[in-house]
């Protein structure tokens, strides 16, 4: 099954940029839906945008038009481009794979296959 490891997290200013990296191994993530999904303690765990195996994508409107999802097949990476990030962007980031009926990130419980997140903090 596919192991996935996120970076590209840290602290950024308001309006600021960063982009995550989700790097997979032990199968091709050109076989899943993909997603990146976010959690703030005591809250529930957010799908923020998913990318289905053939590129078609889906985001929630809380980024549309400031993140970007993308994939390199090649290197086996998912990336998460966000830009103009808010303060309620802060959120541990996670990635997530997996071969659900539908590829949404409406519900986390659709991947069955999770990075151990990456810290991200604007201020």
């Amino acid at each position: 099954h596919v192991q996935l490891v996120e970076s590209g997290g840290g602290s950024v200013q308001v309006g600021g940029s960063l982009t995550l990296s989700c790097v997979a191994s032990g199968d091709t993530i050109g076989r899943y839906c993909m997603g990146w999904f976010r959690q703030v303690p005591d809250r529930e765990r957010e799908g923020v945008v998913g990318i289905e195996s053939d590129g078609s994508t889906s985001y929630a409107d809380s980024v549309k038009g400031r993140f970007t999802i993308s994939q390199d097949n090649a290197k086996n990476t998912l990336y998460l481009q966000m830009k103009s990030l808010k303060v309620e962007d802060t959120a541990m980031y996670y990635c997530a794979a997996d071969r659900p009926p539908i590829c949404t990130v409406v519900s986390g419980t659709l991947f069955g296959y999770w990075g151990q997140g990456t810290q991200v903090t604007v201020s």
